[in-house]
C-alpha cells in the first residue's frame, strides 16, 4: 500500500498538540509495510527514516495566510465559544468566515494544482489521506482529486468532538466545518465514536473510528526516582477548568506534604501546585515517570461524548503510570476502571481518592502494570497502523 499523506504539521514546535502523533502513526504505518509520501499543510515537510518528505506546496502563503488570520482575530475578535448538545452548525463569526473565504480563494486551487501533480507522477499511490488539516479550507479538491484520478481520499478528524460545529473548536484553532461538504471524502475517520454520529449527520458517506494511541519505543517506561507525588500536562483550562480545580487547586492545597506539579500553560489557579519547564516534547517521559501519580484531566468536549480518546491515557499507560481521571465517558473502552484506571465519578471524590492512592504503594504499581500490559496489547500505534490499513483496504 502506498499513500499520499497530507498532515496538519510534522514540527514540534508548532503549537499543533496532534503532531507528536502524526509522527507516531506514520512510523506504525512504516512498520507495517506502507510507502509513504509525506506533506505538509502548515510548516516545513520534514525527511525522516520511515517516509519520503514532499516540501509544503503552500508554504509561504501558508505563513502569511496564518500571520493574516491572527491579525483577523485581534481585530474582529476571536470566536465565540460555545458547548452545546444539539448538533446544529453556529453562525461563523467574521474573523473566521473571512479566513475560510480567503483559503478557498488563495490556498485550495494550490493545494489541488500541488496534489493532482503528485497522483500524475506517482500513478502508483493508493490512495490519499488528509490528517486534520482545515476541511473547509480545501473544499472541492477532494472531489476533483477522485474525478480525476480515480483514487479514494480520507480525512482523518483527530480533533473530535472539539471540531465539531457544536463545540466551536478551541479559540486558537481552526472552525473546519463550516463551509466544508464531508461527503466529497471517501470516507471521514475519527478519533470518537460519539463524534462521527454528528459528522455522518454533517453529510459523511462513510465513517470509521481510529483511537488515538501511543509508540512504546517513544513511551517507554524510565528507571528513575519518583520525586512527585502528581502531576499533570496539558496546556490550557478551555473545557476542564472545574476538574483542574478538583484535582490539582484543591487536593495540592488540602494535601501540603505532598508535591504536585505541572507542565503546561494557561491552567488558572493551581493552589500550590509547582509549574515545571516546558524544555523540550522529550522531557514529558521523565516527568511522568517521575510521578506516583499522573492526572489525566479531559476537556469536558471529549469527556462527555462517547469513547473520545486523545493522546494521553495511552502515553501514560505505555510508562506503567498508575492513572487518575476525571470523569470521562467511554474510557472503559480502553482501560478496565480500577484495575487499570482511576476514573473519579464525582469531583467531590477527588483529593480523598488522591490521597489514598498515595498511601498505597503497592496497588499503584498494580494499576500501572495493568494499565501498559494492556496498552502492549492492543493499543500501540503498530496496532492503529493495521486498523487504518484494514480501513482503507476496503475501499481499494
Amino acid at each position: 500500500m502506498k499513500l499520499l499523506v497530507v498532515a496538519s504539521s510534522l514540527d514540534l514546535q508548532q503549537p499543533f498538540s496532534s503532531t507528536p502523533s502524526w509522527w507516531q502513526l506514520l512510523k506504525g504505518l512504516y512498520e507495517n509495510g506502507v510507502d509513504l509520501v509525506v506533506t505538509t499543510y502548515q510548516g516545513p515537510a520534514i525527511e525522516t527514516l520511515w517516509w519520503r518528505a514532499v516540501p509544503n506546496p503552500v508554504r509561504r502563503q501558508g505563513d502569511l495566510f496564518k500571520a493574516a488570520r491572527d491579525t483577523a482575530r485581534k481585530i474582529l475578535g476571536p470566536p465565540r465559544q460555545v458547548q452545546v448538545e444539539d448538533a446544529g452548525v453556529k453562525p461563523e463569526s467574521a474573523a473566521d468566515r473571512l479566513i475560510r473565504r480567503t483559503a478557498q480563494t488563495l490556498i485550495a486551487p494550490r493545494w489541488h494544482a500541488a496534489l493532482d501533480r503528485l497522483l500524475t507522477e506517482g500513478p502508483d499511490i493508493d490512495a490519499v489521506l488528509f490528517l486534520t488539516i482545515p476541511m473547509n479550507h480545501v473544499a472541492g479538491v477532494p472531489a476533483a482529486l477522485i474525478a480525476r484520478h480515480g483514487k479514494p481520499v480520507f480525512y482523518y478528524d483527530g480533533d473530535l468532538p472539539a471540531s465539531l460545529p457544536q463545540f466551536s473548536g478551541f479559540a486558537t484553532g481552526f472552525r473546519i466545518y463550516q463551509g466544508a461538504d464531508p461527503g466529497e471524502y471517501t470516507a471521514v475517520l475519527g478519533n470518537s465514536v460519539g463524534g462521527l454520529e454528528t459528522v455522518r449527520a454533517l453529510g459523511a458517506k462513510q465513517v470509521h473510528t481510529l483511537q488515538y494511541a501511543a509508540d512504546p519505543e517513544v513511551w517507554a517506561p524510565l528507571d528513575i526516582p519518583r520525586d512527585l507525588d502528581a502531576f499533570f500536562y496539558g496546556h490550557g483550562a478551555e473545557y476542564r477548568e472545574d476538574w483542574i480545580q478538583a484535582m490539582l487547586t484543591g487536593p495540592s492545597l488540602a494535601l501540603p506534604e505532598r508535591r504536585f506539579a505541572v507542565r503546561g500553560t494557561r491552567l488558572g489557579d493551581l493552589g500550590r501546585t509547582e509549574l515545571l519547564p516546558y524544555l523540550s516534547f522529550s522531557k514529558l517521559r521523565e516527568y511522568a515517570c517521575r510521578a506516583r501519580l499522573n492526572l489525566v484531566i479531559t476537556r469536558q468536549a471529549h469527556a462527555s461524548v462517547y469513547a473520545s480518546s486523545n493522546s494521553r491515557p495511552f502515553e501514560l499507560a505505555a510508562l506503567g503510570a498508575c492513572m487518575v481521571s476525571s470523569f470521562y465517558r467511554g474510557l472503559e473502552e480502553w482501560f478496565e476502571p480500577e484495575k487499570e484506571v482511576v476514573i473519579l465519578a464525582s469531583k467531590e471524590e477527588a483529593t480523598e481518592r488522591i490521597r489514598w492512592l498515595l498511601e498505597h504503594d503497592a496497588e499503584r504499581e498494580r494499576i500501572g502494570a495493568a494499565a501498559r500490559a494492556r496498552f502492549l496489547k492492543e493499543h500501540t500505534y503498530r496496532h492503529r497502523a493495521r486498523e487504518l490499513m484494514a480501513i482503507l483496504a476496503g475501499y481499494l
